[in-house]
């Protein structure tokens, strides 16, 4: 353990409060959230507990603003890659929803920080850090809602925003149905019909988005 030294000038809170941030997010790259302790955090920052404590009132305050970075990261690579072409707005709805869920699958640890968001990450933070992660939270969620107007804008606005706020809430069910325990597991392996039951991140989410996207540009244009 190195030597508290206090972080005199706003930079060096600000260096620090990185410091930590860059620990937790390479925790999150070998473990799942649920592993991650405050004790290994600061041990792997070199601080006591109750010096990390100085810059995150909580692990889990720590963790909701990895989360909210780990939106905007996937923002920046959807403005690059989320390809939808021509064609009717069904097909361009199909596009999207898989576009949407093949680059989600390829972020687990967004979809990790997500799922525990509202049951773990929002349970022991104050009135204050929760205020600031729900600001954050729908200006990412209208980030998102305009990412998708641009590619479909048959939607409308209102509705794009429902899509988005959807697509979070679906994200949250499926992640822990698709990381099963080792119990879990082992039960699918000595009966196969409970395979059934095992869900496939990237195609359930595609499905369930192909879905809302369909019936939401249903009830946009009226009665058939």
């Amino acid at each position: 353990m190195t030597t508290f030294q206090r972080a005199r000038s706003a930079e060096q809170r600000e260096l620090r409060r990185e410091a930590i941030l860059d620990a937790a997010a390479a925790m999150l790259a070998e473990m799942p959230v649920a592993q991650v302790s405050l004790n290994e955090l600061s041990r792997r920052v070199g601080l006591a507990k109750s010096n990390v404590l100085r810059y995150f009132e909580s692990r889990e305050a720590v963790l909701l603003e990895l989360l909210d970075r780990a939106w905007q990261e996937w923002f920046v690579e959807l403005r690059q890659s989320l390809g939808v072409g021509p064609g009717a707005p069904a097909e361009r709805g199909d596009q999207l929803a898989a576009a949407l869920a093949a680059s989600l699958a390829s972020r687990p640890v967004l979809c990790d920080l997500a799922c525990a968001q509202a049951a773990v990450l929002e349970r022991n933070v104050s009135p204050e850090v929760a205020a600031r992660y729900k600001r954050a939270a729908i200006a990412n969620l209208n980030a998102l809602a305009r990412l998708v107007l641009a590619r479909l804008p048959e939607l409308g606005g209102h509705d794009a925003f429902r899509l988005a706020a959807a697509t979070v809430m679906v994200i949250s069910g499926l992640w822990p149905l698709a990381q099963p325990s080792p119990a879990m597991l082992a039960a699918y392996e000595a009966d196969p019909a409970l395979a059934a039951m095992r869900v496939d991140f990237a195609a359930t989410l595609r499905e369930v988005l192909e879905v809302l996207i369909s019936g939401l540009l249903a009830r946009s244009s009226g009665p058939l």
